[in-house]
């Protein structure tokens, strides 16, 4: 059997330290994790249960080492958005998977960026329609390299920032996150049947705003290290 046209290239991370890659499966996105983001965007986070999205695989950006990266400015949009989060990727999948042993299913963090054609979004919230158009630019998700858990551990702690030319504009720590990673992966895997290979971002702090053709982001998580983005 032969394919009727050319196989489409699997998405994939660098893994940190190696020349290996893990292909990713799904990309889930979590949001308004943080408190403090939750009441910027409109929410309540006292009574909100977790809530998710998804981006394309083919959405992501790998970003190796900490040299700047070019950043492409989608079109169809005036109001193009940061919001740094922490990325999970898996390498064990399962329904209804118990909070006390979700972590055992990951394989690794690294850092990443949900971008976002926020107007595109906000239009998208009004009129009650799905919000791909502001949430699944291609490369819309930049993530750097991927650090196996089985080396750093279950990063539930540490500072999570981003900075535009160098000002910071988001900065929380990973403990401020409503939901923690190993209640997302549980609460999710209610919802889907989870897979080796699938990506959770888990949310962003408050801060979020726009960035411009020119300005240079700096995504960092404590333990994660940094990614540098040039918007081109």
């Amino acid at each position: 059997m032969a394919y009727v046209i050319p196989e489409p290239s699997i998405a994939a991370l660098p893994v940190a330290g190696t020349d290996d890659l893990f292909p990713v499966r799904r990309v889930y996105c979590v949001g308004r994790s943080y408190a403090a983001h939750a009441r910027e965007m409109g929410g309540d986070p006292t009574r909100e249960p977790p809530f998710f999205f998804m981006k394309p695989a083919d959405a992501l950006q790998p970003v190796a080492g900490v040299e700047v990266t070019d950043h492409p400015y989608p079109p169809k949009t005036g109001n193009y958005h940061f919001e740094v989060e922490m990325v999970v990727a898996l390498a064990k999948g399962g329904r209804d998977i118990p909070v006390d042993k979700a972590l055992d299913h990951v394989f690794g963090y690294a850092i990443g960026l949900d971008m976002t054609r926020r107007d595109l979004q906000d239009e998208a919230k009004q009129l009650r329609r799905p919000w791909e158009l502001g949430k699944a630019a291609d490369l819309s998700g930049p993530v750097g390299l991927l650090h196996p858990a089985s080396k750093i551990g279950h990063p539930a702690s540490g500072s999570i920032t981003l900075a535009v030319d160098g000002v910071v504009r988001q900065k929380a720590d990973l403990s401020d996150m409503i939901w923690s990673v190993a209640e997302q992966i549980a609460y999710l895997s209610s919802y889907f049947e989870l897979a080796p290979g699938d990506v959770i971002f888990s949310g962003t702090p408050e801060g979020v705003g726009a960035v411009t053709q020119g300005q240079t982001m700096t995504a960092a998580v404590e333990g994660l290290g940094e990614i540098r983005l040039r918007v081109v």
